[in-house]
């Protein structure tokens, strides 16, 4: 790939280098005949671990970013996020009274994945995402570097010194994360785990100040596996030797359990803790009762880091111990309580009310994009729906419409019935719209979400939108229910826009509308609606 000279580079070229390191269909397909190769997988991340060496760090140069590290299935974004805005309390305040160490926290680093609108949202500091003009400097400082530097072509035959040659899409943002952090002088950064745990790219953190992992499930089946025991095993990978490890209560799998107490052994974690919810008593500020496990979690890691920081014990909230490594928290401090009130993060259990151009509209936004997610996010919205039914009575006029997608999954069917099955009964929806992840209606996509993991002739050709719609009038049959519309549109913003021409239509209605099924879909519809274009 051509780039400008180095004094001319902007954010869009630092952009369009990015997304051509994304796999292709084609070779995505490759790599999901292999199945979960554990070798093919730990050659990986030893080239991330050469790759940061030929920027000039060693894994355990990143030690002084005291990283907390975080996998699971559902809820592993929410509880960095619940962590950063607690942490976030303790920004410039002075340790314990007897350390004579300087403010250890003063620049907060997360590292997140997917992103929604900006890819900029997966490297932030202090909560925001870093700037266009940081992205595009560090952007091409590691691209720079990497085109000029070579691995020992005895040991890594697969590295090239060649400027094409270059880590894929999450792997060089994973690389260029520790290099914006070490640079910045970041001296708390929460990772997220993007896939898996053992394997993942990030998984080179040498000595994290804990670890944890919230809700397990199945996902991710052809690198993982496709039982539970396997996934377990995988996420377990993030352990390390005499490192604290904290896990969510397994609902969805309590099976898990035993695997993960196991795995804390083998990898000679200091100490396991099991945490139990928060009370119904403690205010959040993400939507869903589920959320009560990712904070409790969040709680638990946030008090373990303070404490390792040399934080006054008083600042940090009491355990109770329980049978089998069960612990309640209690006695939260007023920092914590702001944290877990102020947290903010978007396309999770969000709801958007009456946007400029959306009159009587309210949107009820989630990535849930797994069986276990699909099922407490349809939770979340009948439960929301429910309580305004109950505040008029059932007097106003509701129109329910459903927007969904799931492009990269092979159960996007199974998800679609989830949904449908948890909110049979309660209600039916009016209108079902299936699109595709494609943001504009010419067909273009925001340079950020540019995607090129999925068949382009599946997406032109609306196969899985097809598909979704026969299987909810499968579904309509099975249930003998005849009421809704089902809708296929070729981008987001068609849809969006039929959904708005319903306002002129639907006098006195109030328009209530789920969007859910991808965290892309959901990235797009955001673009859509804020109306950011390029």
């Amino acid at each position: 790939m051509r780039l400008r000279t180095p004094t001319t580079r902007t954010y869009k070229d630092a952009i369009n280098a990015l997304n051509t390191l994304q796999s292709n269909f084609a070779s995505i397909e490759a790599n999901r005949k292999l199945g979960p190769n554990v070798d093919r997988h730990a050659l990986s991340l030893n080239e991330v671990i050469e790759y940061t060496k030929r920027l000039g760090y060693s894994t355990t140069d990143f030690n002084k970013l005291n990283i907390i590290h975080i996998t699971g299935t559902k809820g592993k974004g929410s509880t960095c996020a619940f962590t950063e805005s607690i942490l976030k309390q303790y920004l410039n305040i002075p340790t314990s009274p007897t350390s004579t160490s300087t403010p250890p926290i003063t620049k907060i680093g997360l590292f997140t994945s997917p992103h929604l609108k900006s890819v900029r949202e997966r490297i932030r500091i202090n909560g925001n995402p870093i700037n266009e003009l940081k992205f595009t400097k560090y952007f091409f400082e590691v691209w720079d570097k990497l085109s000029t530097t070579t691995s020992s072509p005895e040991e890594w035959p697969t590295l090239q010194p060649c400027d094409t040659i270059k880590p894929m899409y999450f792997k060089y943002l994973t690389i260029l994360s520790f290099h914006v952090f070490m640079q910045e002088g970041i001296d708390t950064a929460i990772y997220e785990v993007g896939v898996g745990g053992k394997y993942d790219s990030t998984n080179i953190i040498d000595k994290p100040t804990v670890t944890g992992i919230s809700s397990l499930g199945i996902d991710h089946t052809f690198m993982l596996g496709n039982t539970i025991d396997r996934i377990t095993w995988n996420k377990t990978g993030i352990f390390k030797s005499n490192v604290p490890a904290v896990v969510s209560q397994q609902f969805e799998h309590p099976e898990t359990i035993e695997q993960i107490k196991q795995r804390s052994i083998e990898l000679n974690t200091d100490g396991l803790e099991i945490v139990k919810s928060l009370p119904s008593t403690i205010k959040l500020g993400l939507a869903g009762d589920f959320q009560r496990q990712n904070a409790a979690l969040a709680v638990r890691l946030a008090s373990i880091h303070l404490k390792k920081l040399g934080f006054n014990p008083k600042e940090i909230p009491q355990i109770i111990e329980q049978e089998g490594n069960e612990i309640v928290i209690e006695d939260l401090s007023e920092k914590f309580l702001t944290g877990l009130l102020q947290v903010h993060w978007d396309g999770r259990c969000q709801i958007l009310k009456n946007k400029p151009g959306f009159d009587n509209i309210t949107w009820y936004i989630d990535g849930a994009h797994t069986l276990e997610s699909i099922n407490v996010s349809s939770q979340w919205f009948k439960n929301e729906l429910n309580n305004l039914i109950i505040q008029d009575n059932g007097k106003k006029k509701r129109t329910k419409i459903l927007l969904f997608n799931q492009q990269s999954r092979e159960n996007a069917s199974a998800l679609l019935s989830k949904l449908y099955e948890n909110t049979s009964g309660t209600f039916e929806f009016d209108h079902v719209i299936f699109t595709t992840n494609i943001t504009w209606s010419d067909g273009k996509y925001n340079s950020d979400l540019v995607s090129l993991n999925n068949s382009a002739e599946v997406v032109d050709k609306l196969i899985i939108q097809k598909g979704l719609a026969q299987t909810w009038s499968e579904l309509d049959a099975k249930f003998k229910r005849t009421h809704t519309r089902k809708h296929i549109f070729h981008d987001i913003e068609t849809g969006v826009n039929f959904i708005k021409s319903l306002t002129k239509s639907s006098e006195n209605s109030e328009i209530e509308v789920f969007v859910c099924g991808s965290l892309h879909l959901v990235g797009g519809f955001l673009v859509v609606v804020d109306n950011e274009r390029d």
